[in-house]
């Protein structure tokens, strides 16, 4: 018993030690990249398939800390689009998202968005695996302004490697049997997305069933909870000058008994090729992003976080890359046209 008894201890200081860290669920730095990673709304908001794949390490230096992967793929049905003219066909030497180009932008017209996503966040000896599939609905609510509202539904699995957990006795055949041990829970995600050429809005609840966590074993019993998390975002387009828009956003998370959580962040973009961004997420460190749009199928992104707590004496920081793939991409665009 008194081995058991250490296993539900370590296993609760990891779940614990998570809940603190705000770590249930992971953090993006490069969110302005990838918003349906947040809010399952935002599926089917372009007229092309959106494939984003990303790898997060978190705190590179510290044993076990946050690794985050995750693909994310989402379209639309019954999209019409208004535009008569790809972007590519703008006159030489002028600007293809300029202000001209947003003049003639209009609210969405009624669809539907389907999405697919697996995310996989390992810290320690504790893996979260998720699956989902995720509908939406989008339709124009002003002359240039859209509604969306999305749900995904899916299935995540926990799972304990107890060889990760040090005991007083190693060689106790009982624990050295026990190998993972794994929960298999549904879960659901829900959320809503307003929308413009000027500015975004969102808000959004994941872990919404609000479950155990408990694992059951030869070796272990103990009881943790899964808490629903709740993401506010939001952010603006500002233009300095034809060639440049700035995109000023934030990403308020709120996880009961936590503090809220604050990501700012600053994008300044270059026509459609290249953009450079900064982030702040209050008491915990500084970001800094690189971004290339290389043609209108690929693009990619680069975040690097500074750590400004404690941790920043035992840690070299956390790298973030996120590929992007935009197939069946008619109008030529090289970023998207709803999600800057």
């Amino acid at each position: 018993m008194n081995r058991i008894k250490t296993v539900a201890l370590v296993l609760l200081a990891l779940v614990c030690n998570q809940l603190v860290q705000a770590q249930q669920r992971p953090h993006y730095t490069q969110y302005i990249l990838n918003n349906y990673i947040i809010n399952p709304a935002v599926a089917g908001i372009e007229n092309y398939t959106d494939i984003k794949i990303s790898h997060r390490h978190q705190w590179v230096g510290i044993l076990d800390a946050p690794v985050t992967t995750y693909v994310t793929v989402h379209g639309s049905i019954g999209k019409e689009d208004s535009r008569t003219n790809p972007t590519t066909f703008s006159p030489e030497g002028e600007n293809p998202r300029g202000r001209a180009y947003w003049e003639s932008y209009t609210s969405a017209k009624p669809h539907h968005g389907w999405g697919f996503t697996m995310i996989n966040d390992r810290t320690g000896a504790l893996n979260r695996f998720s699956a989902y599939g995720t509908y939406a609905y989008h339709l124009g609510i002003g002359p240039r302004t859209s509604l969306s509202g999305g749900i995904s539904v899916g299935v995540t699995n926990n799972s304990l490697n107890t060889s990760k957990l040090l005991f007083d006795n190693p060689i106790d055949p009982a624990v050295a049997s026990s190998g993972y041990l794994n929960k298999l829970r549904p879960d659901v995600n829900a959320g809503l997305w307003l929308y413009s050429a000027d500015f975004f809005a969102g808000i959004s609840a994941q872990q919404i069933m609000n479950q155990g966590l408990e694992f059951s074993g030869n070796t272990l019993t103990t009881n943790a909870k899964s808490y629903p998390h709740l993401f506010f975002t939001a952010g603006y387009k500002l233009y300095a000058g034809e060639d440049f828009s700035i995109i000023p956003s934030a990403v308020i998370r709120y996880v009961d008994p936590l503090p809220l959580g604050v990501d700012l962040n600053v994008k300044a973009q270059y026509r459609d090729r290249i953009w450079l961004g900064a982030g702040y997420r209050v008491n915990d460190g500084l970001s800094a992003m690189l971004g290339v749009n290389i043609s209108n199928v690929f693009n990619i992104g680069y975040a690097y976080d500074y750590t400004t707590s404690p941790l920043q004496n035992f840690t070299k920081g956390t790298h973030e890359i996120v590929l992007g793939f935009m197939l069946g991409n008619k109008w030529g665009d090289l970023c998207p046209r709803n999600l800057w």
